[in-house]
């Protein structure tokens, strides 16, 4: 989302590079693959709902089944619109941990003559710590897959991910399928997806840094590809008559507004073309763009853009954008949606036309957009945006007035062209950095997240009613945590424009920021612990790109702070849950614990030569023990030590943690349920414990694996089985036995 700094979402080159990279996880080797245990309890698994926040990169109506849709995300796969039950359906939470890299989907096709195939090409990441793409092919709407593994990469969280459909299903036959990808040219197969070879004679050569193919388009029996490395002086926009021989297509536009096709569109009822253009692929970076459109039989070309970038708004500034998606209604000729993008200056907007481009109608000017059902929509603002990164349209091809569109956060619809909502329903994207489950009060869960901040989840099925936390509002959050034994009082840090930290007494209902701040704080704000009794705050730093800074406290709230120079740069504060002079704190640089027994005004070291050299490894404390901890070292397992760090045991049985939590003990035991994201033998998956750590059962099973899950979880303290997990762009979701 465009306002949210060092958000997952920032685009994968340039300065934003650190900040993409420190957002997933760099994965060493393969984990072993999840599989069924027969001995696990059965568990229910949804999502807490919020509702959207993630980028909707690609919206796609099937041509000929009413009611059938899918949708494609940067970072948290693909789903499919169930009509009868009026909620999307996640297709690809069984990809598991060793294929978190496939989470991301670069485009999804449909075949028009076969309504129940479907196709994904899936991959997030083109770097050299991610792995190869794949693609998905089902003959049932995405209820089971077949997979091919590919030998490229794809790169769906990258520049560009907002532009066409790079996967095409051939319209002369339904056994052939085209595949454009950024690094490797275009691909082929003959076999419906189950191997796929180089296509040779393709026009234009790729590169190791470019764009590559934008977009495939069926055109009646021919198909067009965008190119997306044109520079705005060679061609962008190549075709094949016959699936075998590829030309550019003659006369197409140049120059900067036209640098790079985003996205294309058929009107098979006019024979013409659209075409939207921007000067960067985006979604971040463009401040010029067109629309075009081919007459395919004649080959003219028409400038239809409805207006050009580069006038001056009413309060004087710069009015810049590029134009993104483009939607043609099935039903009425010479009826087109086309999209602003990176307009931040006038917003966003849907430009309409009936009459080919001719006259333009702006959508957002008489649109009344209703988000009660997902409040966070407006950023704590006194009502939503229209929409930003807007790249994703698409007009229902059995209901004209049915349009929708996706934007960083959500998915909007109409039914009228006027009223609008989110048409979001099942489908969450979310990354989630921190959860923490009340002991007592109306919520039962608070979370701290990536784009949207803080929310106070009253209920687990409604988006939280009061939205995103406010005053300040932030973009992602760093860091939330609650006094153990003063669990009204809750504070929470992250990237905000008018301040980086902030405190509740009410148990994260209300908020106000603290009084001050350290300087770094806007630059870097990190994880912070508050002391059980909430009278001293420990506020760490860490800058996007990794870079460490000294620790503060506070021992007024935050009115005033004082750098701690014994706290290791950068480290995770953990305050003990029972005693107020206890705090802790995991140095991952020298596999050192350091505790500080003056409240934190100093930290000396306690056990050493425990793992190192990873920024993951987790140190938590065990809730209503003093000096119970227990450290998550992934790849080399889990330790744990009941004397305050002093020293450390190497559970046994437990060959990998990756993130550990607690909740309501079992009848008659005499110590919490733990929860674990690990692996006790070589199935990396979630774990419960009800007798401190000695057995284990697998509570997940394969159809719910959600990727990379090694951030956070936590069970409740007042409902035992129930457990929060965090995803890296499927939200929060939530087990509990049945």
């Amino acid at each position: 989302m465009g306002m949210s700094r060092l958000s997952r979402r920032a685009v994968l080159g340039g300065t934003a590079a650190a900040a993409a990279v420190t957002a997933v996880p760099f994965l060493p080797g393969r984990a072993q693959a999840a599989g069924a245990d027969s001995a696990a309890p059965a568990y229910r698994w949804r999502n807490a709902v919020i509702g959207g926040t993630g980028f909707v990169t690609g919206v796609l109506f099937h041509p000929s089944v009413r009611g059938l849709a899918y949708a494609r995300t940067d970072i948290g796969g693909a789903y499919r619109w169930d009509d009868r039950a009026a909620r999307w359906t996640p297709l690809t939470d069984h990809l598991g941990w060793d294929d978190w890299n496939l989470l991301g989907v670069e485009a999804v096709a449909v075949d028009p003559a076969h309504p129940d195939r479907l196709y994904l090409a899936l991959g997030t990441y083109t770097q050299p710590w991610a792995g190869k793409g794949a693609v998905l092919r089902s003959d049932d709407r995405g209820a089971t897959w077949s997979r091919t593994d590919l030998g490229v990469q794809l790169g769906a969280n990258e520049d560009g991910r907002g532009a066409g459909e790079r996967l095409l299903v051939d319209p002369r036959d339904s056994d052939t399928l085209w595949l454009g990808t950024r690094h490797d040219g275009l691909l082929k197969s003959t076999d419906r997806g189950a191997t796929w070879a180089a296509v040779s004679g393709f026009p234009a050569a790729p590169s190791a840094t470019g764009q590559g193919v934008v977009l495939l388009v069926a055109v009646g029996r021919a198909v067009y590809a965008g190119w997306g490395d044109g520079g705005g002086t060679s061609a962008n926009l190549f075709r094949t008559l016959d699936g075998t021989s590829w030309e550019a297509v003659p006369g197409q536009p140049g120059g900067p507004s036209a640098k790079v096709p985003i996205r294309a569109a058929h009107d098979r009822h006019a024979h013409e073309l659209y075409i939207t253009y921007a000067d960067a692929p985006g979604p971040n970076g463009q401040s010029a763009g067109s629309v075009h459109k081919l007459a395919v039989h004649t080959g003219t070309w028409t400038e239809v853009t409805p207006v050009r970038p580069g006038g001056t708004t009413d309060d004087g500034s710069a009015d810049t954008f590029g134009y993104g998606g483009v939607a043609v209604d099935a039903r009425r000729p010479g009826t087109v949606v086309v999209s602003t993008n990176n307009r931040w200056a006038a917003v966003d907007t849907l430009y309409r036309t009936t009459d080919g481009g001719r006259t333009w109608t702006s959508l957002k000017d008489s649109a009344v957009l209703d988000v009660s059902e997902t409040p966070f929509l407006t950023f704590g603002a006194d009502r939503a945006k229209f929409g930003w990164w807007i790249q994703a349209v698409a007009v229902d091809p059995c209901d004209s007035r049915h349009v929708v569109y996706g934007t960083g956060a959500t998915l909007f619809g109409t039914r009228d062209l006027t009223h609008w909502s989110p048409w979001i329903r099942g489908l969450e994207e979310t990354a989630v950095h921190v959860l923490i489950s009340p002991p007592v009060g109306e919520a039962h869960l608070l979370s701290a997240l990536g784009d949207v901040g803080v929310m106070y989840h009253e209920r687990l099925t409604a988006s939280p009613s009061r939205g995103m936390a406010t005053h300040p509002v932030f973009g992602s959050a760093t860091g939330l945590a609650q006094a153990a034994g003063r669990p009204a009082y809750v504070v929470r840090t992250g990237w905000g424009d008018h301040g980086n930290g902030a405190y509740s007494n009410d148990g994260g209902r209300t908020w106000a920021p603290f009084g001050g701040q350290p300087a770094i704080a806007k630059d870097a704000p990190g994880p912070i612990a508050v002391n059980a009794d909430g009278s001293v705050l420990l506020w760490s730093f860490v800058n996007g790109d990794g870079t460490k800074y000294a620790a503060h406290r506070s021992a007024d709230g935050g009115a005033t702070w004082t750098e701690i120079s014994s706290f290791p740069k950068g480290a995770t504060p953990v305050a003990d849950p029972a005693d107020p002079t206890l705090f802790y704190a995991y140095d991952t640089d020298t596999g050192k614990v350091l505790a500080s027994t003056d409240s934190g005004l100093s930290f000396t070291e306690r056990a050493g030569g425990l793992p190192a050299g990873d920024s993951q490894f987790q140190l938590v404390a065990a809730p209503g023990r003093s000096g119970d901890l227990w450290l998550s070292g992934k790849g080399n397992g889990l330790y744990r030590s009941t004397d305050g760090g002093l020293t450390f045991s190497k559970v046994a049985g437990c060959r990998a943690s990756h993130t550990l939590g607690f909740g309501k003990a079992a009848d008659g035991a005499g110590y919490p349920a733990v929860y674990m994201v690990g692996s006790t033998d070589t199935v990396t998956a979630v774990y419960r414990s009800d007798d401190g750590a000695r057995s284990w059962v697998r509570i997940n099973d394969d159809r719910h694996q959600w990727g990379w899950t090694g951030e956070a979880v936590t069970g409740d303290p007042r409902v035992y089985g129930r457990v929060y997990l965090a995803t890296n762009g499927r939200g929060i979701q939530y087990g509990e036995p049945v």
